[in-house]
């Protein structure tokens, strides 16, 4: 709510400043002004000057980031509560499987990125044998990335960023054991052997640029940085829930 017109500066302005309510002196539109505001990333006005709660402060990035709708639906936001809970389960889960012995190419999850590592090898075909060996977890890791990248900037909506964002991270713990499994193989891959005579990505990545010897600690380290994204992932889904929890109205309202 405004205490002088934003274009003018005129006061007082009316009480209720909802549409079609206008400044009195210059005939601009409050509540238009007021919605330009929040989605700049500006903070709305109150009387006394101070801040609403839960209002976005900061450039337009941060903004985008942390973009809450002005009312939130009471239904989607429980939904959502609840999707999180379900992806915080079945992360942690996938956090612990053990990458030295190849547990993630045993969960549900791993057979959807393996349709994206394989397309992956198709579609970096024309740029040579190096690229499309590597395509395949290119594939992998671009497919997530893609989705989080369009539902933030395409769609306006953080929250299902956070849950592309969720699935790269689990993708990258799905690409750690196949590193890791470089040095020594043992995991069983498509063609029914171990890779060791060839087929095996990450045997022929490492080989080629000298860190053969270093796959299992890449593939550690590969881990961990899965592990870090999933959990960043859950934090800022969970960071947008807390915002949304204070555009909760009295009355169950739906977002536009």
């Amino acid at each position: 709510m405004f205490q002088r017109c934003p274009k003018c500066g005129h006061r007082p302005l009316p009480a209720d400043q909802a549409l079609p309510a206008a400044c009195p002196a210059c005939g601009v539109i409050l509540a238009k002004v007021a919605q330009t505001r929040r989605e700049a990333g500006d903070v709305a006005e109150r009387p006394g000057g101070s801040r609403r709660r839960g209002a976005a402060v900061g450039p337009a990035r941060a903004s985008l980031l942390l973009r809450v709708p002005e009312r939130v639906d009471v239904t989607g936001f429980w939904l959502r509560v609840a999707l999180l809970a379900g992806f915080l389960v079945w992360g942690l889960y996938l956090v612990t499987r053990d990458y030295r012995t190849g547990e993630m190419g045993q969960s549900f999850i791993h057979g959807p990125l393996l349709v994206f590592h394989e397309a992956g090898h198709v579609l970096f075909m024309p740029m040579g044998e190096w690229m499309m060996v590597l395509g395949g977890t290119l594939g992998q890791l671009l497919m997530p990335a893609l989705l989080a990248a369009a539902l933030l900037l395409k769609n306006r909506d953080p929250f299902g960023a956070a849950i592309g964002l969720w699935l790269f991270g689990v993708s990258l713990l799905d690409v750690a054991p196949y590193m890791f499994d470089a040095l020594h193989p043992q995991l069983m891959l498509l063609s029914g052997t171990t890779g060791e005579e060839g087929g095996h990505d990450w045997i022929h990545l490492f080989s080629s640029m000298g860190l053969l010897p270093r796959a299992q600690f890449i593939g550690a380290l590969t881990h961990k940085l899965g592990a870090l994204v999933v959990l960043l992932a859950l934090a800022w889904a969970a960071w947008l829930l807390r915002l949304q929890w204070h555009r909760r109205p009295g009355d169950v309202l739906r977002e536009e």
